[in-house]
């Protein structure tokens, strides 16, 4: 380094250089340098050793010095991490005072919907709850009403609107938010945003911010719970929108909850009231049964009433009768033992009440009826409540069949007595039949039984009179027995077929359909005509498996081809039976037939009942190509206007009518059937005249201008072999 060249770049030249390293652990990690630029200061050996000693100081120095620092920078850092720390662990406290405040609000939640006592209770405990987890000064919850077509402001609190009237769907916030079934956390500004666009409308004092959520309940919006706030100071943030939406999940359950409890409590009120009422009504009713049972038996009966006992009016039922009946028996087949009767009574026209003022009506005229009998019965007599409108009487007949027609007589004129039900006089009347007591029965369902059959008796002899059974009815009863079993076994060996009468348009005489009607090849009996077994049919049920059995014959025979059309009488029973069109669908697609070719014949009655329903039914039908016709026209309740409303393409006029044209009274009748053929061309239907059985029948028809005709002039019933091809 001494024999470098001078760099004026470095500064001037120094006379006298004196330089030392400095070592760290044997390793030079800097240098001390010291010169000089005079002549008097020259650098010797002592001052290089004591400079060496300076030097060795002087790392020492910076190296605590910078040791220093690190640790300075060190605690520095390790300070700040601590910070971060506090400030995680703060805000985790802080977030989990959150949670468990959420939980405990939560569970507050769940405990209210079991333990409140109402739903406005619920409501106000919801709102304590919410308020406190966020500003909930102004709140309130919107159920979605019962109709769905609107809002009930169930439960409100707010500084500026007091009460919140119902209203239906509009463009408010809260239909917003059942709408897009979606949260909504709006300002003042996101607000009028939204007014400016039209899809919402403020109603009431405008809100600064605005928080509402859906109420769920199953997935289905069921209303929205809403808090909002009228100043500046008070903003709701995405963290409170997620905390009550959270929390409105819960309350949507507890809701659903407390209302079914309401629903429950509501039934539960409603039926301790209707108790209360059937109460007092069998206490009036009881007073004198229960005079006639001694204290003794007291304990016993209260155990035993109600299983021998009708809920309704108090009197026993068919158990208890049969009870008394059996006692009955065993006394009077003792020697000289008492005679008796049984008595069933069976109210007349008693469903037109149920179904015209309804069966509360029905019931309080069940209740009256059940008075009017025990007041008129003996100590020994026994009145019962069978079921529905019947009632059977054990009846004491110290004089045999002349006091059971005795009592009979006066019982019914004291039905007959007015009685006012819910504001309308109503004036009852009974068919009574009797069996009087013989050796030959064995219990009292026997007894009961031919009651029953004596009480038909009376009902088909004109209602309000009454029957006494004999041997003629036995007979009949053995035999309706017998023809029951043959009905059921004809059934399974398909024995119905149908015979077919030809439909003639009386112009020119061409046959252009077809009535099936049902006959029965008895196994024994040969060929059977419907009214030797429909009546049992009816009663028994099995006319349904019967007629879809003749049903099933014409849809095969319309699948054989043919020309024009094929009818078929269908009852009001099967018209009204939910799968009726869709059953004989399925038959004329599994045979193949054409349905066109296909008319269904129903009665006045059939048109009564549930108009809507008759007509969609009817418009099915027809769309299919099915036409229906109206049979039996003028012998029902011939209500005109009911041709204006259901698609009927023929009106088939009742052969009584036809009878009528050329009897006594044949001007009335010939203006009726001319008004009806005059009404039928007006609303472009066509008339078959039913019946016509001589020539001047048809020709007087033809002259009024009726369509076609049917009847034994015009063709007999036979098989369709016996025809040529329909």
């Amino acid at each position: 380094a001494m024999n470098d060249e001078y760099d004026p770049s470095r500064g001037p030249e120094s006379l006298d250089w004196m330089g030392v390293p400095m070592l760290r652990e044997g390793r030079v990690c800097g240098a001390i340098v010291v010169q000089s630029y005079e002549q008097r200061v020259r650098y010797n050996e002592a001052d290089r050793t004591l400079l060496g000693y300076v030097a060795q100081h002087i790392l020492t120095a910076m190296d605590r010095r910078q040791a220093q620092v690190q640790l300075e920078r060190q605690v520095e850092r390790r300070t700040l991490e601590l910070q971060r720390a506090n400030r995680s662990l703060q805000d985790e406290v802080v977030e989990r005072r959150r949670a468990e405040k959420l939980q405990l609000a939560l569970f507050n939640i769940a405990e209210m919907a079991m333990s409140a006592e109402s739903l406005a209770q619920f409501y106000v405990q919801v709102h304590g709850v919410v308020g406190t987890l966020l500003d909930a000064r102004n709140f309130y919850i919107a159920l979605v009403n019962e109709a769905g077509d609107g809002l009930d402001f169930v439960y409100s609190v707010d500084e500026y609107n007091s009460s919140r009237a119902p209203r239906p769907f509009s463009k408010g916030l809260t239909e917003f938010i059942v709408r897009n079934r979606q949260p909504l956390l709006a300002s003042r500004d996101h607000i009028d945003a939204l007014r400016a666009s039209g899809r919402v409308r403020e109603f009431g004092a405008r809100s600064h911010c605005w928080l509402g959520v859906p109420l769920l309940s199953d997935d289905d919006v069921v209303g929205v719970i809403v808090v909002q706030s009228y100043s500046p100071e008070v903003s709701f943030t995405a963290h409170d929108q997620r905390l009550l939406t959270f929390v409105a999940q819960n309350i949507g359950n507890g809701l659903a909850r407390q209302r079914d409890q309401e629903r429950l409590r509501n039934a539960h009120a409603e039926l301790e009231k209707r108790v209360d009422e059937r109460t007092r009504e069998l206490a009036e009713v009881n007073d004198k049964l229960l005079g006639q049972i001694g204290e003794r038996l007291r304990a016993e009966q209260r155990l035993t009433h109600q299983a021998m006992h009708d809920a309704l009016t108090g009197l026993p039922n068919r158990l208890h009768l049969l009870d008394r009946l059996e006692d009955a028996i065993a006394r009077a087949r003792q020697p000289d033992g008492p005679r008796f009767a049984v008595l069933f009574l069976d109210l007349d026209r008693f469903k037109l009440v149920n179904d015209s003022i309804g069966h509360a009506a029905g019931d309080q005229m069940l209740v009256e009826v059940a008075k009017r009998i025990v007041s008129m019965i003996g100590s020994g007599d026994v009145v019962a409540r069978l079921g529905g409108d019947e009632f059977a009487i054990l009846l004491q007949c110290e004089h045999g069949l002349e006091t059971a027609r005795d009592f009979s007589q006066r019982m019914l004129v004291a039905l007959e007595e007015s009685m006012w039900v819910q504001g309308r006089e109503l004036f009852p009347s009974g068919s009574l039949g009797i069996a009087l007591w013989n050796p030959r029965y064995r219990n009292g369902e026997e007894l009961v039984r031919d009651a029953d059959a004596a009480m038909y008796r009376a009902k088909a002899q004109g209602k309000d009179r009454c029957a006494v059974f004999d041997e003629a009815m036995r007979e009949e009863a053995l035999r309706s027995l017998d023809l029951e079993a043959d009905l059921r076994r004809a059934i399974i060996n398909r024995d119905f077929l149908p015979y077919y009468q030809p439909i003639v348009r009386l112009g020119d005489g061409a046959v252009v359909g077809y009535e099936a009607l049902l006959r029965w090849q008895h196994e024994r009996r040969g060929l059977l005509l419907p009214s030797a077994f429909l009546d049992l049919g009816e009663e028994s049920g099995l006319i349904e498996q019967v007629d879809w059995l003749l049903y099933e014959e014409v849809i095969g025979q319309l699948a054989r081809g043919g020309e024009g059309y094929l009818s078929v009488n269908v009852s009001p029973r099967h018209f009204r039976s939910p799968d009726f069109s869709a059953r004989l669908f399925g038959l004329i697609e599994a045979a193949g037939a054409d349905p066109r070719r296909l008319r269904l014949e129903i009665t006045e009655v059939a048109l009564l009942d549930d108009g809507p329903r008759t007509l969609r039914i009817l418009q099915q039908l027809r769309e299919r190509g099915v036409l229906v016709q109206l049979d039996d026209f003028g012998t029902g309740f011939s209500a005109l206007s009911y041709l204006h409303r259901f698609p009927i393409s023929t009106l088939k006029i009742d052969q009584s009518f036809i009878a009528g044209l050329h009897g006594q009274d044949m001007q009335s009748t010939y203006a009726l059937v001319q008004g009806v053929l005059s009404l039928a061309r007006t609303l472009g239907i066509e008339t078959v005249g039913e019946g016509i059985e001589n020539d001047a029948q048809r020709r007087t028809l033809l002259q009024l201008g009726c369509d076609y005709g049917q009847g034994y002039l015009l063709g007999r019933p036979a098989p369709m072999e016996t025809f040529a091809a329909p």
